[in-house]
């Protein structure tokens, strides 16, 4: 690590602040450019610290940059981690404030819940597979707290990823009576389709990016405990939303999900 300890903590809290009043700001490598990827993850984990002491709870995982529509969109190569909040759900056709957000935009997800810990190093496909409970459809509202959505990877990190709100819904169903990657998904704004694909746009399989992630925390000596819900990552880009939009998606095999903004 580069930074200091007292600097990873204001940083936190500087960020989270962003987040909580829906204010924009540079990415955090423009005054701190030395930071490394152990000072981008220690400044989300203090963000996490925050939240958890004023009582909120962690409400799942979540894996960022993971399809190669992302990773051109954002500009970046490496797939990110971060966490989801219960402040951040929103419930099956719910609402979410656009006031509460700063440039919000949403992306279509295959979920999963898990029944049995997973943890690395050696963490694989099967391995996901046999560990988990079901899928399920679900919505990531991301919003990025860095002016025009502008950063890098060390940056988006720190800011969590850009988690911001998230809806999960539809039919959950057993991950070993649906092949992930030709699951279709097809997701409307307004009643457009604005994006189409396929589970294998997630690192090939989504059940790739859970690996991943099981052994991004392996290297830290956790894991991923069961019955956690996970979020495997955008299977398109992202689209853009604002005050008036009510996004739908549809899973095959799996039903829909629906938000609306307010």
């Amino acid at each position: 690590m580069k930074l200091q300890p007292d600097t990873i903590e204001a940083l936190a809290a500087h960020l989270e602040a962003c987040q909580l009043e829906a204010r924009d700001t540079l990415k955090i490598t423009d005054e701190h450019p030395g930071m490394d990827w152990d000072d981008a993850y220690a400044i989300q984990a203090a963000i996490l610290a925050r939240k958890l002491k004023r009582g909120e709870r962690l409400a799942g995982l979540k894996c960022g940059l993971t399809s190669h529509a992302k990773m051109k969109q954002m500009g970046v190569s490496t797939p990110c981690f971060g966490f989801v909040m219960d402040s951040f759900a929103v419930p099956e056709g719910g609402e979410v404030k656009a006031s509460e957000l700063i440039h919000p935009k949403v992306e279509p997800e295959i979920c999963f819940v898990t029944t049995k810990a997973l943890k690395g190093p050696g963490c694989h496909i099967a391995a996901v597979l046999a560990a988990t409970d079901f899928v399920l459809p679900g919505i990531e509202v991301i919003d990025s707290r860095y002016r025009d959505f502008k950063f890098d990877l060390k940056s988006v990190i720190a800011d969590n990823t850009s988690a911001a709100r998230f809806v999960v819904g539809g039919q959950a169903m057993r991950a070993d009576r649906v092949d992930l990657r030709t699951m279709g998904v097809v997701m409307e704004k307004n009643g457009q389709v604005v994006s189409l694909g396929a589970g294998a746009a997630v690192l090939g399989h989504p059940a790739a990016a859970v690996a991943m992630l099981a052994n991004h925390l392996g290297a830290r000596g956790e894991e991923i405990p069961a019955g956690t819900l996970i979020l495997s990552g955008g299977v398109t880009e992202a689209v853009a939303v604002q005050a008036g939009d009510h996004v739908n998606l549809r899973v095959q095999g799996c039903g829909s999900v629906s938000l609306r903004f307010v």
